[in-house]
């Protein structure tokens, strides 16, 4: 399986074949402005809610791809009216879809869409790959229903915020790796803008004392998750 790291919360899985991408926000983020977004390929498009960093390129990508948008109803009902059609809007919950089970979980944040309009719950996603649990979290922050994904699953990997202001920082990302019983971390949503600037060493040292392993690609980096 590989993950390529494109900026803020926007990231390809690349698993059994097919490609996912994940709330895809590159042209506004000027430290992406080397990711050649006219050549990324995706199967699947997968948003947990409807801020605009999130969400920015969301239309031209899935024009771009022919991918199925997968996220809440309310946002799938805006991105519908933007003229997509190959949409499945979901709740929480566990989907069936041809590359298998996905389940929508909790996150605790907030949500509206570009337009202002009503963006629902924000989400979070776990997703089954090539025998790999991998739990994407979306915006949130610190919530004790991160608890549950450790009795319904075995994660392999967890992509969590860990910018702060807007999300978890660090040291609540540290937590959450406890209660959902993650050894391997990936970080996401920091650094683009001033409020969530870290420093990267640190951060990583904080996770290798509780034993655990932080993951920090650069951004156009891939790398592969075993």
């Amino acid at each position: 399986m590989k993950y390529t790291y494109f900026g803020q919360s926007c990231f390809l899985l690349e698993a059994d074949g097919k490609k996912f991408l994940f709330d895809p926000f590159i042209s506004p983020n000027e430290l992406a402005a080397a990711v050649d977004i006219d050549g990324i390929e995706a199967d699947y498009i997968l948003v947990s809610h409807g801020h605009e960093d999130h969400v920015a390129d969301l239309v031209r990508l899935a024009e771009q791809t022919g991918a199925k948008v997968i996220a809440m109803v309310e946002v799938a009902a805006w991105a519908n009216s933007q003229g997509l059609t190959n949409i499945a809007g979901i709740n929480f919950g566990v989907q069936r879809f041809d590359f298998g089970k996905l389940r929508t979980v909790h996150a605790l944040h907030s949500s509206s869409n570009p337009d202002g309009s009503y963006g629902g719950n924000p989400a979070g996603f776990v997703l089954e790959l090539e025998g790999k649990q991998i739990y994407y979290a979306g915006d949130t922050a610190l919530t004790l229903e991160m608890k549950l994904l450790a009795d319904l699953h075995q994660l392999d990997y967890a992509i969590l915020p860990i910018g702060g202001h807007y999300t978890m920082d660090v040291d609540d990302a540290v937590l959450a790796s406890r209660f959902v019983a993650c050894d391997k971390v990936i970080g996401v949503h920091y650094n683009t803008f001033p409020p969530i600037r870290i420093d990267e060493e640190e951060a990583v040292a904080k996770f290798s004392r509780e034993g655990k392993k932080l993951f920090l690609p650069g951004i156009n980096e891939t790398i592969t998750l075993i």
